[in-house]
């Protein structure tokens, strides 16, 4: 194997215990929507203390609300930072490499379910349990860690190295555009997300909306003169799920060996205020999925036309029409070819030399800021980090053995794509 390799992979060993304790910070940062600035003042710190040049800013709507790839927040942005470290090369000829990751995380809820608590980073057995544990903050820590231990082992690179360390990952992606708008680029991106035994090549479009149904209230004695508005929702539900149906029966060539790629989520619903009482009013939140090549704008017009489709063919809501508004993800799906797409090229002869088998082409059912590297900037990117279960959902972990393991990869492609100088 390479000896500067070596060189640093001795380096990752002789940090794992500090790695670790950097890892559980992390995690025991509650960093949901709108709660991020300690997770960031964090990552601020640690760039720092890696000698990086740091930028903290947060997203300005004005600047990104007329970009390409922006989802329409419902929330302000003040003290919700985007902190990018940057280690500048001591010589030319080699190639830049953005290092992105959010550390944004979704709700634990209900954490009276989890077997462990959701923001303490417990370890057992060899995983680390806890929200954004894997999804996905050992990600961003490998990256980091990674960076670390070649500036420990004392080599100097061609190309800059891009941290960025973002927020809204899970709801629009502004944190990412952002840093993009601003000038934080590169020859090539790794987002650290975790795929460990292959690299994502595909992943589909998500959009977000909220609808609202008016009904008649009256008493529960007389519901034959009263109109439920929650089962009018029902029926909207009924007909999105023959949209899904449609859209997966229609296949597109990336997602052709997945059974049920396009997926209709129902996330929130909201309706009614006492049982004896027929509701007047319902609002339901969904997150609709949309193959690559679809526009988020084409995206509305399918779901706006389908509702109103199927709710001409309801007596009630034809005269009552539903509320449709669009918020949140508005992103657009997008596709890699495998056998070209150098970063790809690059971490695979690199992960194969390291880990002796080479990485599978990966396709997702969800959406990740890829989208905004390789759609909107041109830049070649994709997706490696650790291995571990429970995202979005209950008691969350990563393997931690895979955290070690990401991070030599992750240093040995930096060498790799950006150039050993001197």
């Amino acid at each position: 194997m390479n000896p500067v390799w070596q060189q640093v992979f001795r380096q990752v060993d002789d940090a794992w215990p500090e790695q670790l304790n950097h890892l559980q910070a992390l995690v025991r940062e509650p960093s949901v929507l709108g709660h991020e600035a300690g997770v960031q003042r964090l990552m601020q710190a640690t760039f720092r203390e890696l000698g990086l040049h740091v930028v903290s800013f947060e997203p300005d709507l004005g600047t990104i609300s007329r970009l390409r790839g922006f989802s329409p927040p419902e929330w302000s942005y003040r003290g919700r930072p985007n902190v990018v470290g940057i280690w500048h090369a001591s010589e030319t000829g080699g190639r830049s490499l953005v290092l992105n990751g959010h550390v944004d995380v979704v709700s634990p809820e209900p954490v009276s379910q989890w077997s462990h608590d959701p923001w303490a980073a417990e370890i057992q057995d060899d995983r680390m349990y806890g929200r954004g544990a894997c999804d996905m903050k050992s990600g961003v820590n490998a990256a980091v860690w990674a960076v670390r231990a070649i500036r420990s082992a004392g080599l100097q690179l061609r190309g800059d190295i891009i941290l960025q360390s973002v927020i809204e990952e899970e709801c629009t992606g502004n944190g990412t555009l952002a840093c993009l708008a601003r000038g934080f680029v590169g020859d090539g991106c790794l987002i650290a997300e975790p795929h460990h035994d292959g690299v994502v090549v595909a992943q589909l479009g998500t959009l977000w909306c909220r609808v609202k149904v008016r009904g008649a209230a009256g008493h529960a004695g007389g519901t034959t003169r009263a109109v439920n508005a929650i089962e009018k929702v029902y029926l909207l539900i009924r007909a999105m799920r023959t949209l899904e149906e449609r859209l997966n029966a229609e296949k597109h060539p990336a997602f052709a060996d997945n059974a049920w790629p396009i997926n209709f989520n129902v996330g929130v619903i909201r309706g009614g205020d006492w049982p004896s009482n027929v509701p007047a009013e319902c609002e339901m939140e969904f997150r609709m999925a949309f193959y690559p090549g679809t526009s988020s704008d084409e995206a509305k017009v399918i779901v706006r036309e389908h509702l109103h489709a199927a709710a001409d063919a309801d007596p009630w809501l034809r005269d009552h029409p539903p509320d449709i508004t669009f918020y949140g993800f508005q992103a657009e799906g997008c596709s890699v070819d495998f056998t070209v797409c150098p970063v790809i090229q690059s971490l695979d002869a690199v992960h194969r030399e390291i880990m002796g088998r080479g990485l599978r082409p990966e396709v997702i059912t969800a959406a990740s800021d890829a989208r905004f590297f390789h759609l909107y900037y041109g830049i070649p990117v994709t997706s490696y980090g650790a291995r571990g279960a429970g995202l979005h959902g209950i008691d969350e972990y990563v393997e931690l053995q895979t955290v070690r393991d990401a991070t030599k990869v992750i240093a040995a492609f930096i060498l790799d794509w950006c150039g050993t100088a001197g």
